[in-house]
């Protein structure tokens, strides 16, 4: 198991510098210039050719690249061209925001999605069944930021049961968890489906019935175990979604975060920020994809052969 996770652990390298190249490159190919949000109506050409060598923003790509991979290796994320702040201090500031968001959306999600694939599973064929593939289907299918704007219509302004907009404190978690958090559960929910219809046309499945074990016994204890191998893929995926998938949310709820800082910073063009940003997002998908093998591997002990 120690070589196994060694081994993915290496296998990140080429992907971290893959990723640093194709965030830099797209960031620096997006047309616009933060130079023009800097400068005053009416400055030279030499004001402006002075803050691009200030910047750095006068040399080649290809120099600015290995200047900020240079700096990134050290630990340095760079310095906000707009807001004059350290990039590291910026997304430090607004990631608690986002992981309160991301975690409560990944439970809400999980929990829900996992319980709703067992009760489809446990009556497959049944109107149960029908109802519940009716809700993954429109969960699948519905935006989340048209649902966040519903959302806040019924229950923000209608009813004024919650905030409209912000992070002061838990009841303005509500609706952005709800609105983050139905996509997932309607994908969660599907696979758990599935992964238990398919386990329980196991002969091992057969065997039990036959001793006469209880049926919720069977599919809770037996059945759902086995079938969460697929459900946990999933799983590890969405871990990365914890930063990257709610940046929508954030923005139609105005909630600090990285979502709304990415934002700001791209209407902006303020280049290491945008480099950061993305950066962290990126990183957050990999290391959730690494958790879901090691998961896997330590779950099922042939996914260490296959993926060695």
């Amino acid at each position: 198991m120690i070589g196994f996770t060694l081994r993915r652990l290496v296998l990140l390298l080429p992907v971290f510098f893959v990723v640093s190249l194709v965030v830099f490159f797209i960031i620096h190919l997006v047309p616009g210039d933060p130079i023009d949000n800097l400068l005053r109506a009416g400055s030279s050409p030499e004001q402006r050719l002075q803050i691009a060598a200030k910047y750095g923003l006068d040399r080649s790509l290809v120099e600015q690249y290995f200047t900020w991979m240079g700096r990134l290796l050290s630990g340095d994320l760079g310095t906000s061209i707009i807001q004059g702040r350290p990039v590291s201090a910026l997304i430090a500031r607004n990631l608690p925001f986002s992981l309160e968001l991301g975690i409560a959306a990944l439970l809400f999600s999980t929990l829900t999605g996992i319980t709703a694939g067992v009760i489809a599973a446990s009556y497959q064929g049944t109107r149960v069944d029908d109802v519940i593939t009716g809700f993954i289907l429109l969960g699948s299918t519905v935006p989340s930021f048209w649902l966040g704007l519903l959302l806040i219509l019924v229950f923000a302004v209608w009813l004024g049961w919650v905030p409209v907009s912000g992070a002061r404190g838990w009841s303005s978690l509500i609706l952005p968890t709800i609105a983050a958090g139905l996509g997932g559960i309607a994908l969660v929910a599907r696979v758990t489906r599935i992964a238990m219809i398919e386990t329980s046309r196991q002969d091992f499945v057969t065997l039990l019935h036959a001793k006469g074990l209880p049926p919720f016994i069977i599919q809770l204890r037996h059945v759902l175990r086995h079938a969460m191998v697929p459900v946990v893929t999933i799983l590890s995926l969405r871990i990365g979604w914890v930063l990257g998938g709610a940046v929508t949310i954030e923005y139609v709820f105005a909630r600090p975060g990285l979502g709304s800082l990415l934002i700001r910073a791209l209407n902006q063009r303020d280049y290491p920020l945008v480099q950061g940003c993305l950066l962290m997002l990126a990183m957050a998908v990999i290391i959730g994809a690494l958790i879901g093998d090691i998961v896997q591997a330590a779950m099922d002990p042939r996914q260490r052969e296959v993926r060695a």
